[in-house]
Parts: structure tokens; C-alpha cells; sequence
């Protein structure tokens, strides 16, 4: 009898100690994210933001397709462009410019993905943490810090080969520029030109045109941020899901 009254009161310990963990359960929710899973969250969510824009912006009219992200020659090329636009066929050629410097842009951009993922490779728990807790386009300014300068190494000498092809016989759309833009700058920097407030221009075309189309990845790169931080559908993933579920119960 003593040993069945032992048995009795162990059963209703244990019954009783399940009942209580349940209980806990229902009102602790879900465990807190581990430091895990939030880098391999944020890792997953680059990488498929970065190669889907990569993906994008490498497709045919990906940059000129697109006029949130179509490349143009600066304004100051206005004067270019309308001397040019004057002999037959100019307007032609101009679109031609414009065209074949978007496809330069668009054929950098199917190698863009590989630095993309080389950089999100090396992000420490810090940068995870920040990312996670920080504003709406965080990622995409971790991306901007972290692969700018190479991409830049990858889009410019791209850029340079569309704009240094001949396009008025002997004349290139650089060559145009660098005299167009050499003699304003002797203007402007003159004591006349500086009296009158005149600016000088960037010489630089290349530099210029490739900013620009750096730009324009990262406008996207921010666009696929977006998605996975406020549409759950875009959380493609388990981890995806948790990590970024974790966002949504701070913002109700």
C-alpha cells in the first residue's frame, strides 16, 4: 500500500509539473532567436535580394527597360546632344549612345551576384544585429559599404568600352564629352567664369555613368529588401520566416 500511495502522489507530481510547463509555454511564446539564426537569416535574405536584382538588371533592358534605373548622359551633355542631333541620322546615333551604355550596365550586372555574396559571407554578429534592428533599407546600405568600390571595378571598364566606341567617324561619345566639357571648365575656372558663379563639370564621363548605374542596383537591391521585411509571401524559407517574424510583433 505504501509503495501504490508513493506511485499515486509521483503521478500527480508529474502530472501536475506538465500541466505547469504548458502553461509556460502558452505565455513565454516562442523562444527568444538565437545569434544563429539571426546571421544565417540575414545571410539568406541578402543573398536572395542580391542575386534577384542582380538577376533583373542582367536580363535584356533591365537598365534601359526600366526609367527608374535607365541610365542617361549627364545634363551637361545637352549641348552634345543637340549638335549632334543636327546632322542626319543624329537622333539615331545619340539612342544608340544611350542604348549601348545600359546594355554595358546590363552585362555588368550578370556578375554582380558572386561580390554580393562574397560580402555577405564575411558579415559578423554585429552587422547582423544592426541590419535586423536597424531602418527599412539597412541591407541595402551594408551591400552599398561593403561591395561599392568593386563593383565600380566591375561596371566601369564596361561602361568606358561603350563610350569610347567611335560614333561620328573618328569621334566617340568620351571625345565629345572631354572637349565639350575641357572648354567650359576653362571658363568657369577662369576669374571671369568664378565672378559669375559658373561650375565646373565632371570630366569624367565613365565615372559618372557608372555611379549612375551603380545606383540603379542598389535602388533594386532596396526593392527586394522591402519585400522580405513587410511581405510575409516574399519569406520564402523557415528561417526567413522566423527571423522576420520577429520584426512584425514589434511593429503591432
Amino acid at each position: 500500500m505504501r509503495s501504490q500511495f508513493l506511485i499515486f502522489c509521483t503521478l500527480i507530481m508529474i502530472s501536475t509539473g506538465c500541466a505547469e510547463m504548458q502553461n509556460l509555454l502558452k505565455t513565454t511564446g516562442p523562444l527568444p532567436l538565437t545569434e544563429d539564426e539571426v546571421v544565417n537569416g540575414l545571410k539568406e535574405a541578402l543573398i536572395t535580394g542580391a542575386k534577384n536584382s542582380a538577376g533583373i538588371l542582367g536580363a535584356q533592358d533591365g537598365y534601359f527597360g526600366d526609367a527608374t534605373v535607365k541610365i542617361l548622359l549627364p545634363d551637361d551633355a545637352r549641348i552634345i546632344i543637340d549638335n549632334i542631333s543636327k546632322i542626319p541620322g543624329g537622333d539615331k546615333l545619340v539612342q544608340d549612345v544611350v542604348l549601348r551604355i545600359n546594355r554595358a550596365a546590363e552585362d555588368a550586372a550578370k556578375e554582380a551576384a558572386p561580390i554580393f555574396v562574397g560580402s555577405i559571407k564575411q558579415m559578423t554578429l554585429r552587422d547582423a544585429f544592426n541590419i535586423l534592428n536597424g531602418a527599412d533599407n539597412a541591407a541595402t546600405q551594408y551591400l552599398r559599404q561593403t561591395t561599392y568600390n568593386e563593383l565600380y571595378a566591375l561596371y566601369k571598364p564596361k561602361i568606358a568600352a561603350s563610350t569610347e566606341k567611335k560614333i561620328v567617324g573618328s569621334l566617340s561619345t568620351k571625345d565629345s564629352w572631354v572637349t565639350l566639357t575641357g572648354k567650359w571648365n576653362m571658363i568657369a575656372n577662369s576669374v571671369a567664369g568664378r565672378l559669375a558663379n559658373l561650375k565646373p563639370v565632371n570630366t569624367d564621363l565613365d565615372d559618372y555613368l557608372t555611379n549612375k548605374a551603380l545606383n540603379g542596383m542598389f535602388v533594386k537591391v532596396e526593392l527586394e529588401e522591402l519585400k522580405i521585411r513587410k511581405n510575409v509571401s516574399a519569406r520564402i524559407s523557415p528561417i526567413l520566416q522566423r527571423v522576420f517574424g520577429s520584426l512584425d510583433s514589434k511593429t503591432k
